[in-house]
């Protein structure tokens, strides 16, 4: 087994030290130009084509799904691959993102005059603003990083880092600056808890079960009965004209059994709670989930326009990965 000489937490701590470090740096260089790149993407018709070669890549394409996630159509080229027959995916209203540390790779040169001759808007991030890319660009994001973390200053750590971190703040800002609602963000993560978390309403869910209800005047056994065959775990209770009256769970049904001697002679009248915790359809679903956790409740009547149409239980959610 190789014998480690140093301690992993002290180097771990370093390594988040440099590049928490390396971030605060790049605050301070946050400019007009971040502002003109902005109104630039703010104000075109085309998408945000990201391209980089090596890390910077890896980093592009992180860039790129955040922006199609928050509002701004983008889409990743590869700068070698754009050099042989990719170039063709850039529209004339599309802007290029182009990430490089050194601003000076051969792919990068090599796709400058072509993007040129397209006519198409440029921004660089990149760490050196006096590269061939930097000097080229129409707006310049300053990336610097005075050091990677590692002790030979090799890796693309803190470079890639900052990199990352600018990405993320320019997609927020056309985020913020667009007025992108949850309802938006929603419609573009459909899918998973996050999503579901966005859209899925009450109205989504309840339909699925029958809906348990008895009458004030029904007896204890068939209270049983109709909580039995609805398997929620509770019913609803209702006066004669429809209206909601109470709510009668199994919990209610156990706790008057030990304290009534003439238990089968009751009514749903007799037990029912008066008050009982209602949703309405169209309340998101997340909102139900909070709501029992806040009353300790397991089930809520769904009630819309003054009747009872529907329970919603905490398996409901946690069946749609809710919880």
């Amino acid at each position: 087994m190789l014998k480690v000489a140093k301690n992993p937490q002290i180097i771990a701590r370093a390594v988040l030290q440099a590049e928490a470090d390396a971030i605060r740096d790049a605050i301070d260089r946050i400019d007009e130009q971040f502002d003109l790149a902005v109104d630039a993407i703010l104000n075109t018709t085309g998408r945000v084509v990201v391209s980089g070669v090596g890390k910077s890549a890896l980093i592009g394409q992180k860039i790129v799904a955040t922006m199609n996630s928050t509002g701004t159509p983008a889409l990743f080229m590869h700068a070698a691959d754009a050099i042989h027959g990719d170039l063709g995916m850039i529209q004339p209203n599309d802007i290029v993102l182009l990430l490089s540390k050194s601003g000076n790779t051969a792919e990068i040169k090599s796709l400058l005059p072509m993007l040129r001759d397209k006519g198409v808007k440029l921004i660089a991030l990149v760490g050196d603003p006096n590269s061939v890319l930097g000097r080229q660009a129409d707006f310049v994001l300053h990336a610097y990083a005075a050091r990677e973390a590692d002790s030979l200053d090799l890796a693309p750590t803190t470079s890639t880092t900052v990199a990352l971190a600018i990405g993320d703040a320019l997609a927020v800002s056309l985020l913020e600056i667009r007025g992108f609602t949850r309802q938006d963000f929603a419609q573009h993560h459909p899918g998973g808890s996050l999503g579901k978390k966005l859209y899925l309403k009450v109205a989504d869910i309840f339909p699925h079960h029958g809906c348990p209800t008895v009458s004030t005047y029904t007896l204890i056994k068939d209270v049983i009965l109709e909580i039995s065959a609805k398997r929620l775990g509770a019913t609803a209770v209702l006066h004669e004209d429809g209206t909601l009256a109470g709510i009668i769970t199994d919990g209610d049904i156990r706790r008057t059994a030990s304290m009534h001697a003439s238990f089968w002679e009751l009514t749903a009248a007799d037990i029912m709670t008066t008050t009982p915790v209602c949703i309405d359809p169209d309340a998101f679903a997340i909102n139900a989930l909070q709501l029992m956790e806040d009353r300790n409740i397991s089930q809520l009547v769904v009630y819309n326009q003054a009747k009872v149409v529907g329970f919603i239980h905490l398996h409901d959610l946690l069946r749609e990965g809710l919880v």
